[in-house]
């Protein structure tokens, strides 16, 4: 079993599906990490050999992947946040801050939906 920036990947897929299994890689930057390693992107993830997997690593290493990228994320939303702009002011909410519109849609965002009941009008 193949482990790669802490993240175990899945033996029966192919190497550059299963390389998007880490956070931070996707399949552009799969493919482009195995050109670089002339990797063939075909081959599984149990076929790969120590020094194939050496040397992924240390190409993958170069990139920003995993606990740095998810502490980046969470710094850049915390420093919206502090500076108070409208961007976080929304992260703050729990809303959509990409100019999405919230009336009909954005449910996972606001929460199950809240029905508001009518007033109820006294009939003689």
């Amino acid at each position: 079993m193949a482990r790669i920036a802490g993240v175990n990947l899945p033996k029966e897929k192919r190497i550059e599906i299963a390389l998007t299994s880490i956070y931070g890689l996707g399949r552009s930057t799969s493919k482009e990490i195995l050109e670089k390693t002339k990797i063939d992107s075909n081959t599984k993830v149990k076929d790969l050999t120590e020094q194939e997997v050496t040397t992924l690593r240390s190409e993958i290493e170069k990139y920003t992947t995993e606990g740095d990228l998810k502490r980046k994320c969470a710094l850049d939303v915390k420093r919206l946040q502090e500076t108070n702009s409208y961007r976080g002011q929304r992260h703050k909410k729990g809303l959509p801050c990409r100019g999405q519109r919230t009336r009909y849609n954005s449910r996972t965002k606001k929460g199950k939906k809240k029905t508001v009941a009518n007033k109820k009008t006294v009939t003689k």
